[in-house]
């Protein structure tokens, strides 16, 4: 028999909210394939731990306190190459799986899937290949077919934006005050503000309306009505 063959795999869950890590820690160790091993609420406990034991996967929110999931899948790719990753986020995916599966991702998902589409994405990169959602396959498709580069759909500067700074202007976008965006990314409000001030200056935005404004098209125009 091949031992090189497995029959369950181990799991990394990295987010900073408990009850989404219990969640998903329970509807992973549902399968009879899979198995969650270790968890941690940030980048850095994420590195701690890894440096003791070495999952199969790593699921990864984007949106962690401190260290964005984007900026830790970018350390893991380099120290971990070999470790496939999955995105798990609330954040659309038309506005950030480009940019996970620069940083070294193997996949996206979107936490509002459904149970057995997030299982299914966490098998497709164990196994090697790449998830994405059928409508953003499609997508990428149509723009190579079409020859389209990434700079040519960044009408808006977008790729100026950290990625912090981008999570921050999605949900201004979308409506968020100052403090609501602080308690949903988990920081404080001084940290937000100077975020604030960031994406303005390499927008080129004079005010906060300018801000809300651009922010507000960026989102009509790329994942559809901001409500």
């Amino acid at each position: 028999m091949d031992k090189t063959i497995k029959n369950e795999y181990s799991v990394m869950l990295v987010d900073d909210h408990p009850i989404v890590r219990q969640g998903m820690a329970v509807l992973i160790n549902q399968e009879p394939d899979l198995t969650v091993a270790n968890e941690a609420s940030n980048a850095t406990e994420a590195l701690q731990k890894l440096d003791q034991f070495v999952p199969d996967a790593i699921i990864i929110d984007v949106s962690l306190q401190g260290t964005s999931g984007i900026d830790l899948t970018k350390t893991l790719k380099d120290r971990l190459p070999q470790i496939p990753i999955l995105i798990l986020s609330m954040h659309d995916e038309t506005l950030y799986a480009e940019r996970a599966l620069r940083a070294g991702a193997r996949g996206y998902v979107m936490k509002q899937e459904a149970a057995e589409t997030v299982i299914s994405a966490i098998r497709t990169v164990i196994s090697g290949n790449i998830y994405l959602s059928s409508a953003l396959s499609a997508k990428v498709l149509r723009d190579i077919v079409d020859g389209v580069k990434p700079s040519d759909t960044d009408l808006y500067g977008i790729d100026r934006l950290s990625d912090r700074e981008l999570e921050v202007f999605e949900l201004i976008g979308r409506g968020y005050a100052t403090r609501r965006i602080a308690e949903s990314l988990n920081l404080s409000v001084k940290t937000i503000e100077t975020h604030r001030a960031h994406i303005k200056q390499k927008l080129k935005l004079k005010n906060a309306t300018e801000l809300v404004h651009r922010a507000y098209h960026w989102i009509e125009t790329s994942a559809g009505s901001p409500i």
